[in-house]
């Protein structure tokens, strides 16, 4: 029997060791799943604030896990934190403001956000302007030169106080005037006496009153910034291009969540299970807002065209080109 030939016999047992590899890689498949998503499990950036209840629905009905998905949520301080953690790629999907989404998706050229999902809209006292309850402060112009604690700067929370500041003949600074703060750290922030007032966020708002006897000096969700849209779910582009079946599995799960939202007492339930701190009793007392089903184009552009009257943004954004497709 003739030998074979050394090279032959290498490369014959290459090809073995790579097609081995190969069906070992599509076994593990990474994240593939059996539904024929392209990716089965998500990371998501979420928030501990009354406007996230519809994640934590969707988690623990098993909304997700009917479509096909594992998610595993990432705690961040706010829209602008979410961010980077997108560009990079920790994140697949975020929730943020739209104010942070669409200052970076028009002054960043290598960031192209997709806002897949409608998260939250202002009501009544969702979003305040928070005192100490012995604070000599009493309206929006006794702020004026005093340090008010946000989230994050630049987003949708400086945008409603300098709204308010603007009503009430105001300014406020957008470098001078604001101190980063996450929500749940606010209270120890007034308390402290850090900071001179609160840009509070639901449940928070009303846990400070109950707790520490804040008190409110504005009501952030009224006139001109009413029922405005507030923070949504976005993806890259990319990632919204690579993976559609993923994309409208957590959309549809997330949708389903929403509309559960409606019902006040199952966001009363599921408050506690996430927002540290937050009882039943602050959970049935807070004022809520509304968590749409679906994306509102000419709702959306209500934030946008405020933004580019605060000049946020160089010129006029157009938010259609930010909404990805809807199954």
């Amino acid at each position: 029997m003739p030998v074979p030939h050394p090279r032959a016999v290498l490369g014959g047992a290459l090809a073995i060791v790579l097609a081995l590899s190969s069906a070992a890689c599509g076994d593990s498949g990474g994240k593939k799943s059996a539904n024929g998503l392209e990716e089965s499990e998500i990371t998501l950036g979420t928030m501990t604030v009354a406007d996230t209840a519809p994640v934590q629905l969707a988690i623990s009905k098993g909304l997700f896990k009917a479509e096909g998905l594992t998610v595993k949520t990432q705690v961040i301080q706010g829209g602008a934190a979410g961010i980077p953690l997108l560009k990079s790629g920790r994140l697949d999907f975020s929730f943020g403001n739209y104010v942070s989404l669409f200052t970076a998706g028009t002054k960043d050229p290598g960031f192209k956000p997709k806002i897949v999902a409608e998260g939250f809209r202002s009501a009544s006292k969702t979003h305040t302007l928070m005192v100490r309850g012995d604070s000599p402060y009493r309206t929006v112009k006794d702020l004026a030169g005093k340090k008010i604690a946000v989230n994050t700067k630049r987003n949708i929370s400086t945008l409603l106080v300098r709204a308010a500041g603007t009503a009430q003949g105001v300014t406020f600074d957008e470098d001078k005037s604001f101190v980063e703060v996450a929500p749940p750290a606010m209270e120890q922030a007034l308390k402290s006496k850090s900071v001179d007032a609160v840009q509070a966020i639901e449940p928070f708002g009303t846990q400070m009153a109950e707790s520490m006897g804040a008190r409110m000096v504005a009501d952030l969700a009224t006139g001109k910034t009413a029922d405005l849209p507030i923070a949504g779910y976005a993806a890259t582009e990319k990632f919204v291009k690579d993976n559609p079946k993923t994309v409208a599995a957590f959309q549809r799960a997330l949708t389903k969540a929403q509309g559960m939202a409606a019902d006040r007492k199952v966001v009363e339930q599921v408050l506690p299970t996430y927002a540290k701190g937050i009882d039943a009793k602050v959970a049935s007392a807070m004022s809520m807002g509304t968590y749409p089903t679906s994306l509102d184009p000419a709702a959306l552009q209500r934030v946008a065209d405020l933004m580019s009257e605060f000049k946020y943004v160089d010129k006029p954004i157009d938010v259609k080109s930010f909404i990805a497709p809807t199954p």
